[in-house]
């Protein structure tokens, strides 16, 4: 829907995902992304994609805004598990599986074929990348948005807006944790006038 609309997009595969890979790994093919792409860019970053693309923000040099939908907008020394409250795993060396359940924690709000479609491609986590630190925290320099799915079962609205706090704007929809799905047409009209400075 934002291509229809005249805008460019791309997304980025994290290593993390179904590989031992952290943070950093992640961060770096973020980057790599980044650098092929003239700027100026506002990076969407969703869920577990919110701490990555927080190092590598901090890093790039064309990045206007980043928006975080639903996602982990940690500072420099923080892990996503820490955010939590949860110990540094003994071994970061595993994985966390995927959910039993995945539709009705990330996908209840969606049409029933898109949310098996998804469920579908879902694949373990490294744990290295729910307990890597950050270093670096791009936000601090770069103007940033949260946007908050009220209906979120994977990530709960209140934690969202624990991390909110952070962001010079807020946004939010009457989503659960996969907007993009759920109501796209919402979820592209908002970040379109996210991106062209007409919403905070």
């Amino acid at each position: 829907m934002l291509d229809a609309d005249g805008w460019t997009t791309r997304t980025v595969d994290l290593p993390s995902a179904g590989s031992g890979a952290g943070v950093r790994d992640d961060a770096r093919v973020v980057l790599e992304a980044l650098a092929r792409i003239d700027g100026p860019v506002v990076v969407v970053a969703h869920s577990y994609g919110g701490v990555p693309a927080t190092q590598a923000v901090a890093e790039a040099a064309n990045v206007s805004h980043v928006v975080y939908l639903a996602a982990y907008q940690l500072d420099a020394g923080e892990s996503l598990l820490g955010h939590h409250g949860a110990p540094a795993p003994a071994d970061p060396g595993g994985f966390q599986a995927v959910p039993d359940h995945p539709v009705p924690l990330f996908y209840a709000d969606a049409p029933a074929a898109d949310a098996q479609a998804a469920a579908g491609r879902l694949v373990p986590q490294s744990t290295k990348s729910f307990s890597d630190t950050l270093t670096a925290a791009g936000w601090h320099t770069v103007p940033s948005t949260y946007v908050v799915c009220e209906q979120d079962r994977a990530l709960p609205a209140g934690d969202q807006e624990q991390l909110a706090v952070r962001s010079g704007s807020v946004h939010r929809i009457a989503s659960g944790h996969s907007p993009f799905l759920s109501m796209p047409g919402e979820l592209a009209s908002l970040l379109a006038k996210i991106a062209s400075g007409s919403a905070g």
